[in-house]
């Protein structure tokens, strides 16, 4: 495809039916702060292709790979082993280049997969029904929003300790459609805030947002929460970072969630240094399907009553009129839904519990370690799965964790991070331990900690 420019005739007469004044006007969202406002330093305006490869490999050379040192980081993103063969299979050049399957009667091993896939979300939700995935974690937790509040024709939402990013992209939508958001911070407690949760419903809550685990790590009673969120005719959304905790613990359908929806990244694909990840997104009562966004596959059988699938609801705007679309979102994590429901297969449900119980195994020996250190308190108590915090007391996690890094050891992810100028939250360090970490990684983080804090 031949690519072919516009003439400044062309941009002025699109900017003049925008009502744009210029280029920039375009931008004005955007934090002046991450704008910028001249050639990217250290990059030559030109240089030839051997060249700008050296250059991207000295660039490369500078990071930290998540095999590379002891890895305890998590907060959304989890490092853990992923079979040769899903890296394998997902190459193939039938599922590598597949798109998009408009055309159902020639994409039906695609249309196959993503039935598997919405099959195995469905369960592990325990949900009637999954969509064929979203974009991540962050915009399927905003578009469950979005259909709560269309559902039940409010704009209250009440949110609990979720992960900030998950909380600013929806404050972030919220600004156009109006609803109202009411966070709910969290605090170096063993209480996952159940409590002040429930009493922020009110009658004109379209629905409660509630991480399980929560983002320190904690196991809110989901049953208790969506009892006070039914009894105000609101919906409960639970969000799920960690999917392999659910190879243990009770699935949030079970528990009475609404909607759930979550981050996939676990399952088959790798950290990446921050994506592509997978947006899973079910709901719990059939009766909900329609205002789902995204689209579902289904099966069926073709007029000689052979078994065939199609693509059954494609709600997003591409499809149907636009003000009819109940979501933007264009497009599906295919090829990440792919590796998902690949290493889901590998694993089973046995293969699943078995791993869960090896995390939860590795945490509580780390957690155990750790909190034994003087200086270091274990704010979680028992309630965790292979995520946990710790309080440094007296000191700043961020500090310690940047020289934590400087030892070859990532240890963590700080509450000051992710909550910038929340004085309370400062001491917070967030610790995941999964499969991938030995009990000599746990040992060398925890001398490495004690050392640091002397």
């Amino acid at each position: 495809m031949r690519y072919l420019p516009l003439t400044p005739s062309d941009r002025t007469e699109m900017l003049s039916a925008i009502g744009a004044s210029d280029i920039d006007a375009l931008f004005t969202d955007v934090p002046s702060e991450h704008l910028l406002d001249g050639p990217i330093e250290g990059l030559a305006p030109h240089a030839s292709e051997m060249a700008v490869e050296q250059h991207m490999k000295r660039l490369a050379a500078k990071n930290k790979a998540a095999g590379d040192v002891p890895f305890f980081l998590g907060a959304g993103a989890y490092r853990h082993h992923i079979p040769a063969s899903v890296d394998h299979l997902i190459q193939r050049g039938e599922f590598l280049t597949a798109y998009t399957p408009y055309q159902p009667e020639i994409a039906q091993g695609t249309l196959q997969m993503l039935f598997e896939f919405q099959t195995q979300v469905a369960r592990l939700y325990g949900c009637a029904v999954a969509n064929a995935s979203m974009y991540d974690g962050s915009t399927a937790c905003w578009e469950a929003i979005a259909m709560a509040t269309r559902v039940k024709r409010r704009g209250g939402v009440v949110i609990g300790p979720v992960h900030p990013h998950y909380v600013s992209t929806a404050e972030t939508m919220a600004r156009f459609t109006g609803d109202r958001i009411h966070k709910i911070m969290p605090d170096l407690d063993a209480d996952p805030n159940e409590d002040a949760i429930i009493a922020a419903i009110d009658d004109q809550t379209a629905c409660v947002v509630v991480q399980y685990p929560d983002i320190l790590g904690r196991v809110p009673d989901l049953a208790k929460i969506a009892e006070a969120a039914h009894e105000k005719g609101a919906l409960l959304i639970a969000v799920n970072t960690e999917p392999v905790a659910l190879g243990l613990l009770e699935s949030p359908g079970a528990l009475g969630a609404d909607i759930v929806v979550g981050e996939g990244q676990s399952i088959g694909l790798g950290l990446n240094f921050g994506g592509p990840y997978l947006g899973l997104f079910a709901v719990r009562d059939t009766k909900l399907v329609r205002q789902m966004p995204g689209r579902l596959c289904g099966e069926t059988v073709d007029a000689e009553g052979k078994r065939g699938f199609v693509l059954t609801l494609s709600t997003r705007e591409q499809h149907i009129r636009r003000e009819k679309a109940t979501s933007n979102i264009c497009t599906n994590s295919g090829l990440c839904a792919l590796a998902f429901s690949i290493h889901m297969t590998l694993l089973g449900g046995e293969g699943l519990g078995k791993l869960a119980r090896i995390n939860h195994a590795r945490a509580r020996q780390a957690a155990d370690k750790l909190s034994a250190i003087d200086g270091v308190e274990l704010v979680n108590g028992q309630g965790f799965f292979n995520e946990f915090t710790l309080r440094l007391i007296g000191k700043d996690a961020r500090e310690v964790a940047l020289a934590l890094s400087r030892c070859d050891i990532l240890g963590g992810v700080s509450l000051g991070r992710l909550y910038p100028g929340v004085a309370e939250l400062e001491e917070g360090l967030i610790v995941a331990v999964t499969e991938t970490c030995s009990a000599e990684d746990i040992e060398a983080f925890a001398a490495a900690l004690a050392e640091e804090l002397s």
